[in-house]
C-alpha cells in the first residue's frame, strides 16, 4: 500500500509527560485523514513533529515511502508538507498577499514583485474555490477568510500535504460549510489532508478514514465509512458518552438580570444592541441563539463592565450595573466564561494556579493585607484542576503550555467554583471534546439547580436547544423572539437568526 505520510512508532517527550507514546499514523494519497482524541491526547503535538516544530524523540517518519527527518517547517515545505495552524499565523497590518509571500518573497530586479505574487494568489484562490481578496488586509477580513489566507499560504508554497489543526474551532456555520467544500474540492485536485479535530460530525460528513489517539496513545485507525458517532465517542473516551444532556424541568423562580432599552455601540461606534430587552430567571438557563456579529459580544461585555452602555438599563436582583466598576460587577454575583479566552480569560504567561485565583486572589484566605498567600491559592488549585479534569503536568505550569480545551476547563473551574448569582457562558465548549462537553453542560445544569441564573450564548445550534431552557433569537442586536427548545427545531430556529418569522398557529404564536 502506497501512503504519502508514514509516522512509525513515534514517541514525544515534554518534561513530566509523554506525549505521543509510540504512535503510528499512515495516510492514503487523496484522503482526508482525521486525527481524533480528546483535549491533550497529543493531536497537535504529533502534528508539529510532522510539520517540524517538534523533534521526536524515537520513531521514524516516511514522505512518499522516503525515509525524511524534518528538522523544521522549511524542510516540511520542501517535503510538500503545509500547516493550517488553530491560532492563525498572520500579520494583522499586512495585506493578505503580504502575509502569504512573507519569507518566500519573490523578487525583480532586487525588489519584491507584489503584483506577481497577487496574480498566482488570485490563481490560487480561483482555483479552489476561495475567493480571497489578494489585496485585503488581514485586519479587514473575517475569521472565516482569514483561515482560507492560511490554506492560500501553504498552496502557495506548493503544498500536497496539508495539516488542518481544528479548522472549525473559529467559524460560523456558514463558513464551516464553505470549508467542507473547499476541503472537498482540495481532495480532487489531488491533495492529501490530515483533518486534527474532535468534532465528530464533521469526521462522518468528510473523513475517509479516523485514527485514534487517547492520552498519548495510538487507539487504531478505523473507515469512517463503517464506524458511528457513538462508536468513536466510545475509542476517544473510552467510556460510553451521552449527547443528550439529562436535566429535569426547570423550576424558575425570581428575576436574577433584567435587561431593558439596552443600547451598546461597537468598536467602530456602530450601534451593535439596538433597545434589547431580555430577563434571566434564577433556576433557568437562557440560550441566545444567533449567528456571529448580531451583537452577543457587546451584550456580554456590556453586562460585565468591559464596554460602556450607550442607554438603557442593566439589573442584577434589582441593583443597576450599568456605572459599575468590572470588580463591583464580579462582587455583586456575576460569573463569566468569556469566549475568547486568550484575550479576556487567562494570562498565559501565569501558572495555571494563578490563572485560576484571577477572581478571589485579594480575598481570604488567599491574600492577608495585601500579602499572597500562595500556599491557600495552589492548594485551592489543585483541588479545582482534580475536579474538573484539567490535564495538566502540575498547577505550577505556565497556562500557554497548555491545550486550548483544558485552558478552558481552567476558566470554567474558576467560574463555577465562585458559584454566582448569574454566570455567563459564552461559548463555554468551544474546542472541547465530547467527553469534556458533557461534564461541562452538567456542570452548568447542576447551577441552575442550584437556583443560580444562567445565560449560555453559543454558536452551536445543538448546544443551544440541548441545554436551554428558554432561547432568546438575537438579530441585529434586538431579541426577537423567545422560543421554548421544546417546540422548535434548527430549522426554524435558523429562520429566526436570519430574520424571518414564525409561522403561527391557529392564533398562536
Amino acid at each position: 500500500m502506497e501512503y504519502v505520510i508514514e509516522m512509525l512508532n513515534i514517541r514525544k517527550e515534554f518534561p513530566g509527560i509523554v506525549a505521543n507514546d509510540n504512535i503510528t499514523l499512515q495516510v492514503k494519497k487523496s484522503e482526508i485523514h482525521a486525527l481524533l482524541g480528546e483535549n491533550g491526547a497529543g493531536k497537535s503535538t504529533l502534528m508539529n513533529v510532522l510539520f517540524g516544530l517538534y523533534q521526536p524523540e524515537k520513531g521514524q517518519i516516511k514522505v512518499k515511502g522516503q525515509e525524511v527527518k524534518i528538522t523544521d517547517p522549511n524542510v516540511a515545505n520542501r517535503f510538500g508538507i503545509g500547516m493550517v495552524h488553530q491560532h492563525f499565523m498572520l500579520v494583522q497590518n499586512f495585506t493578505v498577499t503580504e502575509n502569504i509571500i512573507l519569507g518566500n518573497e519573490p523578487t525583480k530586479g532586487g525588489k519584491i514583485d507584489i503584483t506577481e505574487a497577487a496574480q498566482t494568489i488570485e490563481e490560487l484562490s480561483k482555483r479552489y474555490g476561495l475567493a480571497v481578496d489578494p489585496y485585503a488586509k488581514i485586519e479587514d477580513i473575517s475569521v472565516g477568510m482569514q483561515q482560507r489566507v492560511e490554506i492560500l499560504k501553504t498552496l502557495y508554497r506548493g503544498a500536497d500535504i496539508l495539516i488542518f489543526d481544528e479548522p472549525t474551532a473559529a467559524l460560523t456555520p456558514q463558513e464551516i460549510t464553505e470549508l467542507i467544500q473547499i476541503l472537498k474540492r482540495l481532495i480532487e485536485e489531488g491533495k492529501s489532508i490530515i483533518l486534527i479535530t474532535h468534532k465528530l460530525k464533521e469526521i462522518m460528513a468528510v473523513c475517509d478514514r479516523c485514527t485514534v489517539i487517547r492520552k498519548g496513545v495510538g487507539i487504531g485507525t478505523v473507515t469512517v465509512a463503517e464506524t458511528n458517532p457513538d462508536e468513536l465517542a466510545a475509542l476517544m473516551v473510552g467510556r460510553e458518552v451521552h449527547f443528550k444532556t439529562e436535566k429535569s424541568d426547570a423550576r424558575p423562580a425570581e428575576d436574577v438580570l433584567v435587561v431593558q432599552n439596552l443600547t451598546v455601540e461597537d468598536s467602530r461606534g456602530v450601534q451593535a444592541v439596538n433597545e434589547l430587552d431580555l430577563t434571566v430567571r434564577a433556576g433557568e438557563i437562557v440560550g441566545i441563539a444567533g449567528v456571529d456579529g448580531n451583537g452577543q459580544t457587546e451584550l456580554i461585555e456590556a453586562i460585565t463592565g468591559l464596554r460602556k452602555v450607550k442607554s438603557g438599563s442593566i439589573q442584577l436582583k434589582g441593583e443597576e450595573l450599568t456605572t459599575m466598576p468590572t470588580r463591583k460587577i464580579t462582587e455583586s454575583g456575576v460569573g463569566h466564561i468569556p469566549q475568547d479566552r486568550h484575550k479576556h480569560g487567562l494570562v498565559l504567561d501565569y501558572t495555571i494556579g494563578e490563572n485560576i485565583a484571577l477572581q478571589t486572589y485579594y480575598q481570604q484566605p488567599y491574600s492577608k493585607s495585601g500579602i499572597l498567600n500562595y500556599k491557600k491559592i495552589y492548594e485551592k488549585a489543585k483541588a479545582l484542576i482534580k475536579e474538573f479534569d484539567v490535564r495538566t503536568p502540575s498547577e505550577y505550569t505556565p497556562a500557554r503550555a497548555l491545550s486550548g480545551g483544558n485552558q478552558q476547563k481552567a476558566i470554567i473551574a474558576r467560574e463555577v467554583d465562585r458559584s454566582p448569582d448569574f454566570l455567563i457562558a459564552a461559548q463555554p465548549t468551544r474546542g472541547l471534546d465530547v467527553g469534556a462537553i458533557e461534564f461541562i453542560h452538567s456542570k452548568l445544569v447542576e447551577e441552575r439547580d442550584k437556583g443560580k441564573a444562567v445565560l449560555l450564548v453559543s454558536l452551536e445550534l445543538d448546544e443551544v436547544m440541548n441545554l436551554s431552557d428558554r432561547i432568546a433569537v438575537i438579530y441585529e442586536g434586538k431579541i426577537v423572539d423567545i422560543v421554548d427548545p421544546k417546540e422548535t427545531n434548527e430549522q426554524e430556529l435558523g429562520l429566526l437568526m436570519a430574520g424571518g418569522k414564525r409561522e403561527k398557529v391557529g392564533g398562536m404564536s
